[in-house]
């Protein structure tokens, strides 16, 4: 699906969102009796200092008129934006700062839902849709955390030793139905069918908290996150 039929299908009361020239989404739409608002990064741009910072302003205006209406972050990204100035400024103080934004609005009560409809890698997955409280895609969505050749720079392994273990281990594997298997992907959404339905239908599942862990380990993609979240709570309960 493009943005426009996304957003059409999101918001069939109408919306005033727009993409501006850096790539970065902005706007609002109307979703049964609530205002969504709506940020996000299009046509694959690439995210920087700069558009890390005016996303997250938009978060802590979101959070600051004390609403608690929906905030969807929407996807297709490059990577973080890799040059030297981006660099020199530290950008990854400015995604952290966006991610930090995004969480803080989940714990004011803004529910933030992200949702993934092209590509996105690195930093900039991570300081975008990953950072939200329910991130669902749409088929034919392409996340990678890490792509292998970047993988085997850091882990020194061979990219024939990492394909082999992204056969049987979704974590060293790029691609949606992997992060799907790993519980990073809430869910993934059927674009022949109303996407406003679907967003309501998971804004209420998502309302009983973040669920990575259990449907990784549900799923097979990551199962020992679980129960280590769980002994780490039990350890944090005792002085």
């Amino acid at each position: 699906m493009t943005l426009d039929e996304i957003l059409t299908s999101l918001f069939p009361a109408g919306h005033d969102v727009v993409v501006d020239d850096e790539g970065l989404i902005s706007g609002s739409g109307t979703l049964d009796n609530a205002r969504a608002s709506v940020i996000g990064v299009a046509n694959r741009a690439p995210l920087g200092v700069e558009g890390a910072a005016k996303l997250a302003a938009t978060v802590l205006r979101v959070i600051a008129a004390g609403r608690r209406d929906p905030l969807l972050v929407l996807v297709d990204s490059d990577s973080q934006r890799m040059s030297k100035h981006d660099e020199m400024l530290g950008l990854s103080e400015y995604l952290a700062h966006l991610s930090k934004c995004l969480i803080l609005a989940d714990q004011q009560g803004v529910p933030t839902v992200g949702v993934l409809y092209g590509h996105t890698a690195a930093g900039a997955f991570i300081a975008t849709a990953l950072s939200t409280r329910v991130l669902v895609a749409l088929p034919g969505a392409d996340p990678e955390v890490m792509d292998l050749p970047s993988m085997a720079r850091v882990t020194k392994l061979s990219i024939d030793v990492l394909q082999e273990k992204a056969k049987s281990t979704p974590v060293f594997a790029p691609g949606l139905d992997n992060l799907a298997r790993t519980g990073a992907v809430f869910e993934i959404w059927d674009p022949q069918k109303s996407l406003a339905a679907q967003l309501s239908a998971t804004l209420a599942r998502g309302a009983q908290g973040d669920a990575r862990d259990v449907l990784g380990k549900a799923r097979g993609g990551c199962p020992k996150a679980a129960e280590i979240a769980a002994r780490v709570q039990e350890l944090a309960g005792h002085d």
